[in-house]
């Protein structure tokens, strides 16, 4: 009996040698335009932005808008104490009344000197000191009307006025608050969200590359839509465009603004929020995918994939891969359009093994084959 186990477990061992390569799957790599996405951090900042000052002095009288609400150009939002400005008014309409009086008379005795000035009647200096005093008088009435303005624009100027449309915050003065014109805070607020800005800050080096690969050619110029993620990673729901790269670098940062418009319709996004962009800045056309599962890294933390080599032996290739594409790594130097690169049963492959490549994905068959050992078995015992 243990001579027949014995035979058994020989023919075993015979059939365990024998089972040929291991079947490993494969895909056939092709060369493609890939987008070279760039995600950067940024800060949302208002369309526009304008700040409610006093022009003149005075005590507020009322406040004549809701904290919080949309504003539109033009609309009342304080009223300063006008009657001393209204009081100045006054005052510069009956000097320019006087002015136009005094002028007249002036001028009307200037006309009556001339005739008499030609007839020797008067002298000439009479007449001369006539036509000044007539010029002086309407310089005078210039004078009057320009004052009259100045009061007007003042007394125009008690009632502040929205300067933008847009969201208007706190008020920073209530009615009975002394204001001055040359004071340093605002009485209020306003800042357009609908579009909205969001400033991005890319490394002066990264942008640096991106044009030196522009230029040479290597990579294609990309889209400006730009994408945007919320602080609590959820996707906005519009999609915004690049307006504009700042030309000086920042010294504190070493970094660039880029700038993109959002159209903001339902207020989501609010000035100084913290988001993060994604955009599409180039487009490599030379680059090939690889899956993920494929791409191995070395101790020195270099890459590396499997290919099906010559007469169905393993070949061991390293490769450059920066960055994914979805479930993809972009290798872009170490492979060519053509080439299999091995994506299963990387288990205890080894370069020069010998291997059994089928497609990817391929249907497999699962357990032992039927052999010749396990008749001989049933026949032992």
């Amino acid at each position: 009996m243990m001579l027949s186990l014995g035979a058994c477990s020989g023919k075993d061992d015979a059939g365990g040698r024998g089972r040929g390569a291991p079947e490993v799957g494969y895909v056939t790599v092709t060369m493609q335009a890939v987008p070279v996405t760039t995600q950067l951090g940024g800060r949302t900042v208002a369309f526009e932005t304008s700040e409610v000052r006093p022009q003149v002095n005075g005590l507020i009288r009322r406040r004549l808008f809701t904290e919080g609400s949309l504003v539109r150009a033009g609309q009342p939002l304080y009223q300063i104490d006008p009657s001393l400005y209204q009081a100045a008014v006054d005052q510069a309409s009956a000097n320019l009344a006087s002015a136009r009086a005094s002028a007249q008379a002036a001028e009307e005795k200037a006309k009556r000197f001339e005739p008499l000035a030609k007839m020797q009647a008067v002298a000439q200096q009479d007449y001369t000191d006539a036509l000044a005093q007539a010029r002086v008088a309407r310089a005078a009435v210039a004078q009057n009307a320009a004052a009259l303005d100045t009061a007007r624009i003042n007394l125009r100027f008690t009632t502040l006025s929205a300067p933008i449309s847009g969201r208007i915050g706190r008020s920073l003065a209530t009615p009975g608050a002394l204001v001055s014109a040359s004071q340093a805070e605002p009485l209020a607020l306003i800042q357009q969200t609908d579009p909205l800005y969001v400033d991005m800050q890319q490394s002066s080096a990264e942008l640096t590359r991106l044009r030196q690969a522009l230029a040479s050619g290597g990579t294609q110029p990309g889209s400006t839509t730009v994408r945007l993620k919320l602080e609590d990673g959820s996707d906005y729901g519009f999609t915004g465009t690049v307006q504009f790269s700042d030309i000086t670098v920042s010294e504190a940062t070493g970094t660039v603004t880029l700038r993109a418009r959002f159209p903001n319709p339902q207020g989501l996004l609010l000035p100084g929020m913290f988001v993060t962009a994604l955009f599409d800045q180039a487009i490599n056309p030379a680059a090939i995918l690889v899956p993920q599962t494929a791409l191995q890294r070395d101790f020195d933390g270099s890459a590396f994939v499997y290919l099906v080599g010559k007469d169905n032996k393993a070949a061991r290739r390293k490769v450059t891969a920066e960055r994914t594409v979805g479930a993809n790594w972009v290798v872009t130097d170490g492979l060519k359009p053509g080439e299999k690169v091995i994506t299963q049963g990387l288990g205890n492959l080894k370069q020069g093994a010998a291997i059994k490549p089928v497609p990817a994905n391929s249907p497999q068959r699962v357990g032992a084959p039927a052999g010749k050992g396990a008749a001989g078995a049933e026949k032992g015992k």
